[in-house]
C-alpha cells in the first residue's frame, strides 16, 4: 500500500485520539452503522483533501465501512495530526500523504498521489484537489462522477469556476448545509481558533483589544467567544449588512487603518486576500500578536511584512516575531496558517459530527444521482440537511414539537385570517 507520513510508529497514540474524538460523534456513528450493512459505496474510489485530524479519520473509517477505497491527503500545509495519519494507514490500511509542516512542493505531491487511483468522487476543503485535477490531471476527470466541497473559500473557488464554464463535474457544497456553517462554522471555529490563540502565546484575552476582520459566520463564532474571554471586540467589514449586524451585536465597527494602532490581537477569517497589510503592520503597537483563521494564509501580506521587519526569530511554536526598524515587534502566529490547526487541534469533534455527516451522505447522494445533475456547484438537498439535525438532537435526548394536522392545513392554506 502506498502512503507517506511522519512515523509508523504514532499509530497507536493516534487509534487511542480518533476513538476519543468518535465518542462524541454519534451522528457519523449511525451513518457508519448502515453503512456497515448496506455498502451504499461499494466499488466508488475517493480521494479526499481534508484537514487530517481525528474527526477526519472518522469520516475516512465511515466511508470505508460503506465500501468505498479512500485515499487521503491534508488541504494545508499544518494541519496534519501524524499520529491520526499513523493509525489510519497502520491500523485501518487506508493510504494517507500527509505530514504536518510539508513544504509547498510535498503538499502538491500528495494531491497527485491521491488522485493516482483515479477517484470517483473528490472531497475537498478549499478547492486545490479539484484545481489541480481541472489545470494537471484533467486525464482523470472521465472517471469522476462528482464531488464535495468543505469550507467556505473552496466554495467561492468552486463558483467561480462554474461561472467561468470550466467545472467539469458537479460538487455539491457542504459548507452551505445549515447543519455545517450554522454550528461549524461559528462554534467549532469560535472555540478552536482561541483554542489556538492561546496555546500558542498564553496571552490573557480579558481586557484586550481583539480586531476579527470578517463577520461572516466564522467571525461571528470568533467575536462571540474572545468577547466572552473578557475581551473589546472590533470588527472590520466590507459588506454593509454584516457590519449592521456585528453593531447590532454589540461589537465596535471601523476600517482596519483605524483598528490597526489599538489591537492587540489581530484574527482574519474572511477567505480574501492582504485582508491586513503594510501599511496596517506599520501601524501597530508594540507586541501585537497576528494570526489568521481562514483557509488560506494569503489573508496576511507576510511577504510585506517580511520586507519591513529587520530581523525575525521563533520565539515558541507556532510564534514567529517580526522585528520592525523602530524596534517594535509583530508576532504571527502557524505561519499565517488556520491558527486553529496549526497550533491547536481543530473544532470539536462533536460539531465535525454534523459537518462529516453531510460529507458522508453527500458521497451517497453522488453515486447515487451524479448522472442527472449537471456541471455546477448544488447545495445539500434539504432532506439530508434535516436528517443530519434530527439524528443530532436525538443523541443528544432533546425532543421537539410535530406540527398538528389543523397546523399543517393552516400552513399550507390561504383562506383563513384575522
Amino acid at each position: 500500500m502506498e502512503f507517506h507520513i511522519k512515523d509508523e510508529a504514532l499509530a497507536e497514540k493516534g487509534r487511542l485520539r480518533i476513538e476519543w474524538a468518535a465518542k462524541s460523534m454519534p451522528v457519523l456513528r449511525s451513518i457508519k452503522e448502515r453503512f456497515e450493512k448496506e455498502k451504499p459505496l461499494a466499488g466508488v474510489r475517493i480521494a479526499a483533501c481534508l484537514h487530517v485530524t481525528t474527526e477526519t479519520a472518522a469520516l475516512a473509517q465511515t466511508l470505508q465501512a460503506g465500501g468505498a477505497e479512500v485515499r487521503v491527503c491534508a488541504s494545508n500545509p499544518l494541519s496534519t495530526q501524524d499520529d491520526v495519519a499513523a493509525s489510519l494507514v497502520v491500523h485501518d490500511r487506508i493510504p494517507v500523504f500527509a505530514i504536518k509542516g510539508e513544504d509547498k512542493e510535498t503538499y502538491y505531491k500528495h494531491i497527485h498521489a491521491a488522485l493516482a487511483h483515479r477517484p470517483h468522487i473528490t472531497m475537498d476543503d478549499g478547492a486545490d484537489l479539484v484545481s489541480t485535477l481541472h489545470s494537471e490531471r484533467q486525464d482523470l476527470l472521465a472517471h469522476i462522477v462528482g464531488g464535495t466541497e468543505e469550507t467556505t473559500t473552496g466554495v467561492i473557488r468552486l463558483r467561480s469556476m462554474a461561472e467561468g464554464g470550466v467545472l467539469r463535474y458537479p460538487i455539491i457544497a457542504v459548507n452551505d448545509a445549515d447543519t455545517k456553517h450554522l454550528f461549524d462554522n461559528r462554534y467549532g471555529t469560535g472555540q478552536s481558533t482561541i483554542d489556538g490563540i492561546i496555546r500558542a502565546t498564553n496571552r490573557l484575552l480579558a481586557g484586550s483589544t481583539f480586531v476579527v476582520c470578517g463577520y461572516g459566520w466564522c467571525g461571528r463564532g470568533v467575536a462571540m467567544r474572545a468577547a466572552g474571554m473578557g475581551a473589546k471586540v472590533v470588527i472590520t467589514e466590507v459588506d454593509p449588512l454584516r457590519a449592521l449586524e456585528a453593531v447590532m451585536d454589540g461589537y465596535q465597527v471601523m476600517p482596519m487603518a483605524h483598528a490597526a494602532p489599538l489591537g492587540d490581537f489581530f484574527c482574519t477569517l474572511t477567505g480574501d486576500i492582504h485582508v491586513i497589510r503594510r501599511e496596517h503592520f506599520q501601524a501597530m503597537k508594540d507586541g501585537a500578536i497576528v494570526c489568521n483563521s481562514g483557509h488560506f494564509n494569503v489573508e496576511l501580506d507576510l511577504e510585506g511584512l517580511e520586507a519591513m521587519a529587520v530581523s525575525k526569530r521563533t520565539v515558541r511554536d507556532f510564534v514567529v516575531e517580526y522585528r520592525l526598524e523602530d524596534g517594535r515587534c509583530i508576532y504571527v502566529l502557524g505561519e499565517g496558517r488556520l491558527v486553529n490547526l496549526a497550533a491547536a487541534e481543530g473544532h470539536p469533534s462533536s460539531v465535525m459530527d454534523m459537518s462529516f455527516a453531510n460529507q458522508a451522505l453527500c458521497a451517497e447522494y453522488m453515486k447515487n444521482h451524479a448522472s442527472h445533475l449537471e456541471k455546477k456547484v448544488y447545495g445539500v438537498p434539504e432532506a439530508i440537511d434535516k436528517e443530519i439535525a434530527r439524528l443530532k438532537l436525538a443523541s443528544m435526548g432533546v425532543a421537539i414539537d410535530a406540527l398538528t394536522p389543523e397546523q399543517e392545513k393552516y400552513l399550507n392554506s390561504w383562506e383563513m385570517g384575522t
